[in-house]
């Protein structure tokens, strides 16, 4: 059911909340991130270009994710003040803007990087509203897709570098992967309530809050081996080993005690903030000890 559109002009903020800004930042800073670790080098503009065609196409699909959600987003506290929901902003607004946005950040993008980066950027578009957005409704396997999109930043910050997918690309790329995964969960456990109402499908409602607990630590537990391999890949030095085996224990220790102990929501937010601050240290670490730019 749409909702009612208030009448009065168009707001540039509105605009802007549609490419959720905060998650589009977070993209951004792990696409920084493997512009910054691959070997070899982009002249200043094109970093710029680089950074500026991934925020928009990013943007772009956050904004037709929301366009598409719209009347999901008006079933869950967090999402029904936003401009589609709340009815402060038309639909074909919302979708005009989106694919403006879209034409004009891949041409930037590939003006940036390469062909590569471009199609990597298209795909994780595509990936995010057109697989990952609708099959939410319909299996909580849609987390899993989910991953792609949300990991594709970093690596295409690398290949905008060196023009190919090689290990340490895809090693970032995993990194986002299996950090996604207890990240998403979390979100899943603690927001199961709205998730339920809006009608979408995850491993709390379909499984169980105890089989999500599990899956929280597995994938930590995938996590923690995986951010060691930027070392013997010669990608990150001695000192970001230190912090990812430190800030890994740390991780798995919160992911342990919520399965020993059978915790819910207030632990899973706890583990969903956490896990945000376990990306950025780690990222940190690798911006202070890359050793792969020479």
């Amino acid at each position: 059911m749409n909702a009612q559109v208030v009448n009065r002009p168009l707001s540039a903020s509105d605009l802007v909340s549609l490419t959720k800004p905060r998650l589009s930042s977070l993209v951004l800073c792990t696409c920084a991130g493997g512009l910054w670790l691959a070997p070899g080098g982009l002249t200043p503009g094109r970093w710029l270009l680089t950074l500026l065609g991934t925020a928009g196409t990013v943007g772009a699909a956050n904004a037709l994710n929301c366009y598409v959600e719209r009347d999901v987003d008006r079933a869950m506290s967090r999402t029904r003040n936003r401009p589609l929901p709340a009815g402060r902003m038309e639909p074909v607004v919302a979708l005009r803007f989106a694919i403006a946005l879209a034409a004009v950040s891949l041409p930037v993008l590939a003006l940036g990087s390469n062909l590569l980066t471009t199609g990597l950027g298209l795909l994780a578009l595509l990936t995010y509203v057109f697989v990952y957005t609708p099959l939410k409704g319909h299996t909580d396997a849609a987390m899993l897709v989910g991953t792609i999109p949300g990991a594709l930043p970093p690596l295409m910050g690398w290949t905008a570098v060196t023009g190919r997918l090689d290990a340490g690309g895809l090693a970032l790329f995993a990194i986002l992967v299996f950090w996604q995964l207890p990240h998403f969960l979390a979100i899943a456990l603690f927001r199961k309530v709205e998730y339920r109402a809006a009608g979408l499908k995850t491993v709390p409602l379909h499984l169980g809050d105890n089989a999500a607990r599990w899956w929280m630590l597995a994938t930590t537990a995938v996590l923690v081996p995986v951010t060691m391999v930027l070392f013997p890949l010669h990608v990150a030095g001695r000192f970001y080993l230190a912090v990812a085996i430190l800030l890994g224990a740390a991780f798995l220790a919160v992911q342990v005690w919520g399965v020993l102990k059978r915790l819910g929501g207030g632990w899973a937010r706890k583990s969903f903030f956490f896990s945000l601050v376990y990306l950025a240290v780690l990222f940190a670490a690798l911006f202070l000890n890359a050793t792969a730019r020479a």
